[in-house]
């Protein structure tokens, strides 16, 4: 449906540029007798879009959205859910937008804030590295990918994006099992990492339930001093 509808408003266009010119019937009068301008950044754009869809359809691009939901703590098992907590926490910090996203500006002043300022250029390749679905800016999968990427040494040493992983003050180096030596080594340390997270889950959900005991404990206190002093 989509890229019909992009299809039929190209082809449209082309064909009123091709219309008949001056004094044709049905002519719009033009405006103090001056030739209205090309619209020609509105055709290039809807050519864009459509070569974008057909990419799309044939399987050369990734499409921006896949229609499932998104998990960060199934999909990037390396990282702990400490880890995985301290890189959204991150990716807050500097979506100042809070429209789940960090575009070129807002990667701009986090390069800045970390001190490792970039270029225009050096922050448009930062996000072209990691930008599956290519839309010029990035979400928060592909802002761990960045991460994934780093502790893989899947990075260029003095490339903006290990900057960024290495000013961030989140370790990733001891993660994983990208390291390992050998494919058993890899699956202990997979255990390992399974019952770390289910450790960490448990973790959680007990210190919840002692703020509660204690929220608990509080407002019973607060009701007894109230009723002394009734």
């Amino acid at each position: 449906m989509a890229e019909n509808e992009l299809a039929q408003k190209l082809q449209r266009r082309l064909v009123l540029e091709d219309a008949p010119g001056p004094g044709a019937e049905g002519e719009v009068p033009e405006h103090n007798g001056e030739e209205k301008p090309v619209t020609a950044n509105a055709d290039s754009e809807l050519s864009a879009k459509l070569t974008r869809r057909n990419d799309i359809n044939e399987g050369n691009a990734v499409p921006a959205t896949r229609g499932q939901v998104f998990n960060p703590y199934t999909e990037f098992k390396e990282f702990s859910r400490k880890q995985i907590k301290d890189m959204e926490g991150m990716f807050r910090q500097y979506d100042t937008g809070r429209d789940n996203f960090i575009d070129l500006m807002e990667l701009k002043l986090m390069m800045e804030k970390l001190g490792a300022p970039q270029t225009h250029l050096g922050l448009k390749n930062m996000i072209k590295e990691v930008d599956e679905d290519i839309d010029g800016k990035l979400n928060f999968r592909e802002f761990l990918l960045i991460f994934r990427k780093a502790a893989a040494g899947e990075l260029e040493d003095d490339s903006g994006l290990m900057s960024l992983a290495k000013l961030s003050e989140i370790d990733v180096t001891t993660e994983g099992v990208k390291g390992a030596k050998s494919f058993f080594e890899a699956k202990v340390q997979a255990l390992s990492a399974a019952s770390k997270f289910e450790t960490e889950i448990r973790a959680e959900q007990e210190e919840r339930k002692r703020q509660e005991e204690e929220q608990k404990n509080r407002r019973a206190a607060f009701k007894e001093l109230k009723s002394a002093f009734n």
